[in-house]
């Protein structure tokens, strides 16, 4: 169970990490992309393909043509919005977030064990940040 110190140090970890450049490089491109009128079009459209879609597969006597034609539309808009610099600039930012969170959480492990995840040590310890 969490102790009240405990508790308070996450908090304080958390607070710290809020105001991380990572977290608001996250939350400037979050913002960006979430104004983003093109990204917002081709989602839209991107769902409504879908429920139309799905609407088709329901159906007894399916128009596997028509199908065929929204398939191609649903892939064009997932790559029209896989490749939005605004939506790539989202996934990295968040992709740091996760780089950050893995080396706390690698830290703590380390503080509770006494050893680094063997995935970061080469076995070269020229190339070693230090684990001592």
């Amino acid at each position: 169970m969490m102790t009240e110190e405990i508790r308070k140090k996450a908090e304080e970890l958390g607070k710290l990490l809020k105001e991380s450049e990572e977290v608001k490089a996250a939350e400037a491109a979050k913002s960006v992309y979430d104004n983003d009128e093109t990204v917002k079009q081709a989602i839209f459209e991107y769902n409504t393909q879908n429920a139309v879609l799905a609407q088709e597969f329901k159906k007894d006597e399916k128009d596997e043509a028509f199908m065929e034609s929204v398939k191609t539309r649903i892939g064009e808009l997932y790559n029209e919005i896989t490749n939005n610099p605004a939506y790539i600039a989202y996934v990295q930012a968040e992709e740091r977030i996760g780089d950050l969170m893995k080396e706390v959480n690698d830290e703590l492990n380390f503080q509770i064990t006494g050893e680094r995840p063997s995935s970061s040590c080469t076995g070269n310890c020229s190339s070693c940040g230090g684990c001592h």
